[in-house]
Parts: C-alpha cells; structure tokens; sequence
C-alpha cells in the first residue's frame, strides 16, 4: 500500500517537474522538490522499491535542471 502511495506523490511531483523543464518555471522545481522527498520517505517505508525509485527518478530529474538553471550551486 505505500508502494501505491510512494508511486501517486512521485506521479503527483512529475506533473509539476515536467513543466518546470520550460524556462522561467525552474522555480516549481523547488515547490516539487518536498513533495518528492515525502515520497521517497513513504517508499522507504514500503516493502517494495518501485515506489521509491520512481521518486529518486524525478527527484534527479528536478536536480539536473535546478543545477543546470543555475538554481544550485
């Protein structure tokens, strides 16, 4: 069940990364970037791995694009 829960907050955060690939909206990376750690916590916490690894996809995902941004440093 949080493997379900881990994949819904990770499908959850890829909604709002994707647009952020589009300049001027790096910014929803960081308002994305808490809702993929809640994720990667509840899959953590699952039996299973899909769930978490999902959310470390999108959470590199977010980190490319902040770091290529210029969002870190």
């Amino acid at each position: 069940m949080l493997n379900v829960l881990a994949y819904l907050v990770g499908l959850v955060s890829l909604v709002i990364v994707i647009p952020a690939q589009i300049p001027l909206l790096g910014w929803a990376n960081w308002l994305a970037l808490p809702l993929i750690v809640v994720g990667i916590i509840i899959g953590a916490l699952s039996s299973k791995d899909g769930g978490r690894n999902f959310c470390l996809i999108v959470l590199l995902i977010a980190g490319v694009r902040l770091t290529l941004g210029g969002g870190i440093l």
